[in-house]
C-alpha cells in the first residue's frame, strides 16, 4: 500500500486563520477516505486534540473528530465538529453510561450546536491519549481478524507494534475495552472491526497506518491458499435485463393502499471479484458468516439473499423474510420495531450481485459494500474458513439509535424509488417533466434522438441519457435494457417524442403522412410495448402517460399529417388501459396545445397563426383564460396522473380553455 503523504500538498491544505493540526487531520483523512480497501461510505474516523481560543479569548483544549457518518474521502475543515475535550474524559470514571446520556454528553461538549454530529466512536478519540488518532477498516485487516484464531494471527503477523483488543460494540464500552488495551504502541486493532492508529502528528499517525495495513497485504499475498474454490455452474443465466426486474419486483415492499409499493434502486456488479465470490462451490456458507463488520449491516442487512434459480426466486425471497423475522424475534427485547425485512444486497451465482437502495446512491452504497465483503471473504478464505460478525453484534448495530441515524432519511418524496423514462426528454414539454419527476423523487431516463443533449439533460438530474430514435423498435428495446441493466427496470414512462407535419389531407404525400405515423404513432406504441415488457415482469403495475396533444380530439386546417396519428395514439392509450388494468398498469393521457418547444418552434408558430390570421401573441394565449401554457404546466399534468393511483383510461386537457378541443 503506497504512502501518498505529500509535504507540500498537505501544507496547502491550511488556509488563513484555521488551526493547523486540523487543517492537517483534513489532508490524512481525505488521503485514507480515498482508499476503498480502507474505508467506504462514511465508515472509519480521525481526531486531533489541540488547543484553540473560546469566545471569551482564552485557550481551550478541544477534540475535532470526524462528524457522523461523513464521507471521509471528502472532508471539509467544517466536517469536524469541535468538542470540549475535558469534560469528555471525566466521563471515563462513570461505571456506565447509557446511550442517551452519551449522544447528550456529546452534544453538551460541543462548542458549535450547528456542526454535525460528532462521530460515535468520538469517545474513544477523547479516552486515549494520543494527539492524532486513525481509525480504518481495512480490507487485508479484516481479512486477517475475521476468523476463530483471529486475535492470535494478528499478533503474529504485527507483532508488538499493536495492541489486540476485543470486539466491543461502539460506544461508551468500546472505549473502555479500547483504552484498557492500549500498550503504548504503534495502535491498536480490534476483530471484525478495524484499526486504529496513533501518532504526535497527523502524517505520523497516517503513516502508520499505511504501514501496518501494508503488513497485512503483504502477509496475506505471501501465505494466502487457493481461496474460494469455484463452483460448477449447471445452467446459463438469462441476461442481466431479464433478471433485474424480476428481483425488483419481489424486493417491493407493499404498501398500506392495495397496488401502491415502496421500490428499490438496483445497482448491479459483476467484475472478477464478484464473480469469483458469487460463484463459489461454498456459498451459501462464508455469503451467511455474518457482515466483515457491524457497520455494514445498517446498509446491507445481517445476510445477502442469493438466488441460484430465477424459477425458485419467489420462494427464496419468502424464506429470506421469514429469516429476517426469526433473526429479529431472537434477538429484540420489546422496545424495537422492525425494520423492513427486505434484502439489500442480492447474489447471482453465474451472473453477479445486486445493491438495492431507495436511491442510486444507497443502490451504489449497498454494491460497494458487498464488493467490499466479496474481497475481504476472499482474501480470509485463503487462509481458512472467514467469520464475521456475530449475529447477535449485527442485531445490536442494525437496531442501535446512534447508527440509525448515520443513514438520515431520503425523504417522503412522491416517486423515491420508482424509475421514469422520457422519450424526447432532452428539451422542452420532455425535459420540464423530467426535471418535475426528478424533483419528486424519481430516477429519472431520458431518451432523445440526439444523444448529447439527453446526456447532458440527465446529468443535471442524476439520471441517465441516451440516444434512441423511437421509430426503431429495436433500438428501443436496447435502449429500455440498458435502463433496466442500470436502475433495475422501470415504472413509468411518458411518451412524449414527436414533430408536427403539415399539408392539405387531400394533397399531402403519401410519405409524409407515413413518416409522420412512424414516430406519431408507432413511436409511442414502440416505447409501451418495451416498458409493458419490464412492469409485467416486474409485477408491481406501472403508468404509461402520452401526449397526445389537442389534436387528437380538434384538428387544425393543414395539420392532418401530424393529427392522425395523434388521434390514433390516444386511442393506443385507452387500449393499454383496457388491456393491461389487470396487470396494475395505468395509463392516460395528457390533452396538451401551443406549448413552445422543439416541435413548436417559432417558425410553426409563426406559420400556424398566419393560418388562423392572427398575432403570434394572440395565438399563443388563444383559449379561454387568454394566457400563455407552458411546458411546466403540462409537465405538473403528467405529475399528477402519475400520482393519481387508480385514474386510467382518462385524458387531462392543458391548454388554458379550448372548448372545441375539451371531450364531450
Amino acid at each position: 500500500m503506497k504512502n501518498l503523504w505529500n509535504d507540500k500538498d498537505a501544507k496547502a491544505t491550511k488556509k488563513t486563520g484555521q488551526n493547523e493540526d486540523l487543517a492537517l487531520t483534513v489532508y490524512a483523512t481525505r488521503l485514507l477516505g480515498r482508499d476503498s480497501d480502507l474505508v467506504l461510505h462514511g465508515g472509519g474516523n480521525t481526531s486531533v486534540k489541540t488547543t484553540i481560543q473560546d469566545v471569551h479569548g482564552r485557550d481551550t483544549e478541544v477534540l475535532y473528530v470526524k462528524g457522523s457518518g461523513r464521507d471521509m474521502a471528502t472532508m471539509e475543515i467544517e466536517d469536524f465538529p469541535a468538542l470540549h475535550l475535558q469534560p469528555l474524559q471525566d466521563l471515563y470514571s462513570l461505571d456506565r453510561l447509557s446511550d442517551a446520556e452519551m449522544v447528550s454528553a456529546l452534544r453538551g461538549a460541543m462548542l458549535d450546536a450547528l456542526q454535525p454530529m460528532p462521530s460515535v466512536e468520538t469517545l474513544v478519540h477523547a479516552f486515549l491519549p494520543y494527539k492524532n488518532i486513525h481509525h480504518t477498516h481495512s480490507n487485508a485487516v479484516l481479512a486477517l481478524s475475521n476468523r476463530a484464531e483471529g486475535e492470535d494471527l494478528c499478533r503474529e503477523v504485527f507483532g508488538d507494534r499493536i495492541a489486540v483488543a476485543p470486539y466491543s460494540m461502539s460506544g461508551f464500552k468500546l472505549a473502555i475495552t479500547v483504552l484498557e488495551a492500549d500498550s503504548g504502541k504503534d495502535g491498536i486493532l480490534i476483530p471484525r472491526h478495524g484499526l486504529f492508529t496513533f501518532g504526535d502528528t497527523a502524517k505520523q499517525a497516517y503513516r502508520r497506518m499505511i504501514d501496518l495495513v501494508t503488513t497485512a497485504v503483504n502477509h496475506l499475498a505471501e501465505a494466502g491458499g487457493q481461496g474460494i474454490k469455484a463452483a460448477a455452474i449447471p445452467f446459463e443465466c438469462a441476461a442481466v435485463s431479464d433478471i433485474a426486474p424480476v428481483l425488483r419486483g419481489l424486493a417491493a415492499i407493499p404498501g398500506k393502499e392495495e397496488g401502491n409499493f415502496e421500490r428499490f434502486i438496483l445497482d448491479f456488479r459483476d467484475n472478477k471479484d464478484v464473480l469469483d465470490f458469487v460463484n463459489g462451490a461454498d456459498i451459501e456458507r462464508y455469503a451467511n458468516a455474518g457482515n466483515v463488520t457491524p457497520d455494514h449491516v445498517i446498509h446491507i442487512k445481517p445476510k445477502p439473499l442469493i438466488v441460484g434459480d430465477l424459477d425458485a426466486a419467489t420462494e427464496v425471497m419468502d424464506a429470506y423474510e421469514a429469516d429476517y423475522k426469526a433473526y429479529f424475534d431472537r434477538h429484540s427485547d420489546g422496545s424495537q420495531i422492525m425494520l423492513d425485512p427486505k434484502p439489500r444486497v442480492i447474489l447471482v451465482p453465474g451472473l453477479g450481485l445486486f445493491g438495492l437502495g431507495r436511491t442510486p446512491f444507497e443502490a451504489a452504497r449497498a454494491a460497494d459494500l458487498a464488493e467490499c465483503t466479496a474481497k475481504v471473504v476472499t482474501a480470509a478464505e485463503s487462509l481458512g474458513d472467514f467469520e464475521g460478525a456475530s449475529e447477535a453484534d449485527l442485531f445490536n448495530i442494525e437496531y442501535w439509535g446512534p447508527e440509525q441515524e448515520k443513514l438520515g432519511t431520503a425523504g417522503d418524496k412522491p416517486l423515491l424509488g420508482q424509475v421514469a423514462v422520457m422519450t424526447g426528454g432532452a428539451s422542452g414539454i420532455g425535459l420540464a417533466t423530467a426535471q418535475m419527476f426528478a424533483g419528486a423523487g424519481a430516477v429519472v431516463a431520458v431518451l432523445d434522438l440526439d444523444g448529447d443533449q439527453a446526456s447532458e439533460a440527465a446529468s443535471g438530474l442524476g439520471g441517465l441519457g441516451l440516444a434512441c430514435d423511437v421509430t426503431d423498435a429495436d433500438a428501443v428495446k436496447t435502449a429500455f435494457n440498458e435502463i433496466t441493466c442500470n436502475f433495475g427496470g422501470v415504472d413509468i414512462l411518458v411518451s412524449n417524442a414527436g414533430a408536427a407535419w403539415q399539408g392539405r389531407i387531400g394533397e399531402v404525400d403519401e410519405a409524409v403522412l407515413r413518416k409522420s405515423f412512424e414516430l406519431n404513432f408507432w413511436g409511442h406504441q414502440n416505447a409501451a410495448q418495451a416498458a409493458v415488457s419490464i412492469m409485467k415482469a416486474q409485477g408491481t403495475g406501472g403508468c404509461l402517460l402520452f401526449n397526445t396533444s389537442k389534436q387528437a380530439l380538434n384538428p387544425g386546417r393543414d395539420f392532418g399529417p401530424y393529427g392522425l396519428p395523434k388521434a390514433a395514439t390516444l386511442f393506443l392509450m385507452k387500449q393499454y388501459a383496457l388491456d393491461h388494468g389487470r396487470d396494475g398498469i395505468r395509463s392516460n393521457a395528457v390533452n396538451a396545445d401551443r406549448i413552445r418547444s422543439g416541435l413548436l418552434s417559432d417558425d410553426m408558430i409563426a406559420s400556424r397563426s398566419k393560418a388562423r390570421d392572427l398575432s403570434e401573441k394572440d395565438y399563443m394565449s388563444g383559449n379561454l383564460l387568454g394566457r400563455e401554457v407552458m411546458a411546466d404546466d403540462v409537465a405538473r399534468a403528467f405529475l399528477h396522473l402519475a400520482l393519481s393511483p387508480v385514474t386510467t383510461a382518462a385524458t387531462l386537457t392543458v391548454d388554458g380553455g379550448n372548448i372545441e378541443a375539451s371531450l364531450r
